[in-house]
């Protein structure tokens, strides 16, 4: 079995995310579960061993890196501590793939699953840096009984598993033919131990944990971009004999009703009139920092509508790196005067300022006419649209009132 595929078997490709990994394991679990296809022991437990695998951020880098035999030899620079099939099983039948169990080592301590919580940011706090407080809820382990679940020695051993946390199940397929399957123990719910209800502790029930809602902070750092991670470590649920899982937040960046920001820098655009295009202009940008940044575009330095203007590191401060900072852009839109903003006269006047117009010849004879130039009516384009295809449609080229008839061929 050293050539088999972990990917293929939960049918997901390499590059699959750990949601889209744990979608297709769910999936094909509810299809070959023993309790409903009691023909697919084996490949529900090739099933369970995959996702086993690549659910696990370490030995799914094992298994990318080494294959299944890094996985069965502990692959890795002075081997990999512990037996990962004990983990995965523990080290019954010598794991799905019969691969062998038996200690190589101490067995590894399980990591619980991580917390994911998106937090709403503005471009103001990704600029300047922010800490802010979340509220969350998790699992903690019982101050009470210390997640023995009761009193001291009142946990023993289940009967049913015999502390395995599995129950196995043996059904005869034909002759000298037995199907082996295991499932969680009902007893114990994979626990591998109980504790009577006499004995148990009054606060968390026996559960071992409990529930709590805590405080965290959370810093965000300068120049952080949306979508980007703050991990806490082990701040996730807790659970006696796993290892916390992590807090991750997710930022969130709402959008922001002056900039926008593509990478490192900054954009945002800026109405002016024609005289300011033209002759020069000054107005402020209130920065997100707070500060009053004065644009000034001096006179005759004519600003084309669509145009854009750079104010050097003005832009967003670099992550790791905030004294650096990316640059600020500004589009200008030119807005134009209205219509007969200014009588005859005001307009010659305004002409002897501008640079000249360009001249033109007009062509003379019979075959030159003047039209008129309207404004532009989307409504009127389309109609006209819908009459020329109407016009095809007809068969505009066919005389009024003739119909056409096919000669037939013999």
């Amino acid at each position: 079995m050293g050539d088999v595929d972990l990917y293929h078997i939960l049918g997901v490709s390499k590059s699959a995310s750990s949601n889209e990994i744990k979608k297709a394991y769910h999936r094909l679990a509810k299809e070959f579960h023993p309790d409903k296809n009691p023909e697919e022991g084996e490949r529900f437990k090739e099933i369970s061993f995959a996702y086993e695998v690549l659910s696990n951020p370490e030995k799914k880098e094992i298994y990318d890196r080494h294959g299944i035999q890094g996985l069965k030899e502990g692959a890795g620079p002075g081997g990999f501590p512990g037996d990962i099939f004990g983990d995965l099983f523990g080290g019954l039948f010598g794991g799905p793939f019969g691969f062998g169990g038996g200690g190589r080592g101490s067995r590894r301590k399980q990591k619980g699953e991580d917390l994911v919580h998106p937090l709403k940011v503005t471009l103001s706090d990704l600029y300047n840096g922010k800490t802010s407080k979340l509220q969350i809820n998790k699992t903690v382990i019982c101050a009470k009984c210390h997640g023995q679940g009761g009193k001291a020695g009142a946990m023993h051993q289940c009967k049913q598993c015999k502390g395995s946390g599995v129950k196995i199940i043996i059904r005869p397929l034909g002759p000298g033919m037995v199907q082996q399957m295991q499932s969680v123990c009902p007893d114990c719910h994979g626990e591998g131990e109980v504790i009577n209800e006499k004995d148990r502790c009054k606060v968390c029930l026996g559960k071992k944990v409990t529930k709590e809602s805590k405080q965290i902070e959370v810093h965000i750092d300068k120049g952080m971009k949306h979508d980007q991670k703050v991990v806490l470590r082990g701040e996730g649920d807790q659970s006696p004999g796993i290892e916390p899982g992590d807090v991750i937040i997710v930022l969130q960046q709402k959008p922001d009703n002056t900039f926008q920001r593509k990478g490192n820098d900054l954009y945002l655009t800026h109405q002016v009139g024609i005289v300011e295009a033209l002759c020069g202009m000054e107005f402020t940008v209130k920065h997100l920092d707070g500060r009053d940044l004065v644009i000034r575009n001096p006179p005759g330095n004519v600003l084309e509508p669509g145009s854009v203007r750079s104010v050097a590191s003005e832009g967003m401060p670099i992550y790791r790196n905030p004294f650096e900072k990316g640059n600020l852009y500004i589009k200008f839109e030119v807005t134009f005067p209205p219509k007969n903003f200014a009588n005859e006269k005001q307009l010659k006047q305004l002409e002897k300022l501008l640079p000249p117009r360009q001249k033109v010849d007009l062509p003379e004879g019979e075959h030159v006419e003047e039209v008129n130039m309207m404004e532009y009516d989307p409504s009127a384009e389309s109609a006209s649209g819908r009459r020329g295809e109407a016009y095809e449609e007809d068969g505009s080229d066919d005389e009024p009132g003739v119909r056409r008839v096919g000669c037939a061929q013999q």
